[in-house]
């Protein structure tokens, strides 16, 4: 089974990206081998990964397999803590480009702010020299907050994309203004919520029913209708071309404002000023 290739949105600099991606935490090497093959078959375009998920170079290999000619798919990956400064930043490019076994990174991202270290805005001072010699298409961070993109920003510096933890449970309404105001486009981790809690809420179910789709189709239909790049992770080929097949359904104004009203405190919720790696 294959789908229509998702459609794409363009960044501030002009670089496009899928709308819909392929997450790969937590596969190892070898599961995401397979997966990412499977994935590109099936019309993925777009891949998501990360220095801390140990799996680059099973992306990377999956890619060689599928034979599809590398500028055909955007690659995504992020780097931990310790090259937080502007030379670390190259360092973690070029050790994710030999372990990715590719030329150039389509958006390289900070994995997480660190702000008990303090050397955010030294590794995206990185990431822009990298970008300038043309190591990067795109550059952005993942997990900042409101008070760590104020940073960059008072260094008069802007992501091309924030990646965060979004779904109909978690809407980070602060977040998404501040992206809307500075033109940084939105990406959603954990699209699909953790374990099958979220998929079981009584709102996304009967949507789903409605419209003859799973609920995790409606919950990332959801985040697509609104312009935010969501990159859900399956191993299994009946779901990652479910979750790929998204593009045929609209949801109406009345269903967006429905699964609007689902957001929920958290406690639980990673918090990026005391965790990260």
């Amino acid at each position: 089974m294959t789908v229509p290739l998702a459609p794409s949105l363009t960044l501030t600099n002009g670089v496009r990206v899928p709308l819909l991606g392929l997450g790969t935490w937590p596969m190892n090497d070898d599961e995401a081998a397979v997966t990412v093959a499977e994935a590109l078959r099936l019309g993925y375009r777009h891949l998501d990964t990360a220095e801390n998920y140990g799996n680059e170079r099973g992306v990377g290999e999956g890619l060689r397999r599928a034979g599809l000619p590398r500028e055909e798919v955007f690659i995504t990956t992020k780097f931990n803590r310790q090259w937080h400064s502007v030379d670390g930043a190259r360092q973690a490019c070029e050790a994710s480009l030999a372990r990715l076994g590719v030329d150039y990174i389509d958006l390289l991202l900070v994995h997480w702010p660190n702000p008990d270290q303090g050397r955010y805005v030294e590794a995206f001072q990185g990431l822009v020299k990298l970008q300038e010699a043309g190591r990067v298409r795109a550059i952005g961070t993942s997990n900042f907050k409101p008070a760590h993109l104020q940073r960059l920003f008072d260094e008069g510096l802007v992501p091309h994309l924030n990646q965060i933890q979004l779904d109909p449970w978690h809407h980070r309404d602060d977040l998404l203004a501040i992206h809307h105001q500075k033109g940084i486009t939105t990406g959603a981790w954990r699209p699909l919520g953790c374990g099958n809690a979220m998929l079981a809420d009584p709102v996304i179910t009967a949507i789903a029913t409605a419209h003859a789709r799973t609920p995790a189709q409606v919950v990332l239909r959801w985040i697509v209708q609104q312009g935010i790049i969501a990159t859900p992770k399956s191993a299994n080929p009946l779901r990652l071309a479910q979750n790929l097949d998204i593009f045929g359904f609209t949801l109406s104004p009345a269903e967006m404002a429905a699964l609007d009203t689902l957001d929920r405190p958290d406690p639980d919720m990673l918090d990026a000023d005391s965790f990260g790696h």
